[in-house]
């Protein structure tokens, strides 16, 4: 029998001013920091140059740490429909690098990101960064962006354990 090998997960905190990142191992129930930061854009700048600087940014992560799958939090619609476009087109960069780089790339609604981190789907951010805190121990995410970037990729983690020891079960079925 072959032992699973770590996976590095990415997850993304898709923002046009400021998308955070957060790598992670998965290693069956175990979840190692990698690394977690921000890739940021001028706001003086025009929205395709934005767009660039955000795609660049990720795209040098992916390079650097290369992860094997990524995650992307859903957005949700914001009272400002020209705020929801561009925080929309920001989320197009995040599912684009990571595609292109030929990862899988999931999505998860922030409730559920939250659900997994805290066990409360309506919990709120300092109790996100608290458990994130707990169960990487060693991360060192400074500001929100980043530690939400690690709430993501601890979702996907624990996502894609149970779709594992699922797959595990009905391979041993047939």
């Amino acid at each position: 029998m072959t032992l699973p090998r770590a996976t590095r997960i990415l997850g993304l905190d898709p923002g046009l001013r400021r998308t955070g990142w957060g790598v992670i191992e998965r290693d069956g129930t175990r979840l190692k920091f990698v690394e977690c930061g921000v890739v940021t854009s001028d706001s003086e700048m025009a929205l395709a140059d934005r767009l660039v600087a955000l795609h660049e940014g990720l795209s040098a992560v992916i390079e650097r740490l290369r992860p094997e799958a990524a995650a992307v939090e859903q957005t949700f619609v914001n009272k400002d429909p020209v705020a929801t476009l561009k925080l929309g087109q920001a989320r197009a960069i995040a599912l684009l690098v990571p595609a292109r780089a030929g990862l899988t790339v999931a999505e998860y609604a922030p409730n559920q990101v939250k659900k997994s981190v805290v066990g409360v789907g309506h919990a709120d951010k300092d109790q996100v960064h608290a458990m994130v805190k707990i169960l990487l121990p060693h991360s060192n995410a400074k500001g929100p962006d980043a530690a939400d970037a690690l709430a993501i990729a601890i979702t996907h983690a624990h996502m894609s354990e149970s779709s594992d020891r699922m797959a595990s079960l009905m391979a041993r079925a047939r």
